[in-house]
């Protein structure tokens, strides 16, 4: 991890695991729309190449 003058590396994990925990909720919450992206884009595909 860089180190810059003034920052604190305890805050700095802190944060990185509060960001890292953000962006594997927001993926867990994502995952029940893959079912209905799939259809979409398998309905797309089917109409623009019949």
């Amino acid at each position: 991890m860089a180190r810059i003058g003034g920052r604190n590396a305890a805050m700095s994990w802190i944060a990185g695991v509060f960001c890292t925990g953000v962006v594997v909720a927001l993926v867990w919450f994502a995952i029940p729309m893959f079912p209905t992206l799939e259809a979409f884009v398998g309905d797309t595909l089917r109409t623009l190449f019949p």
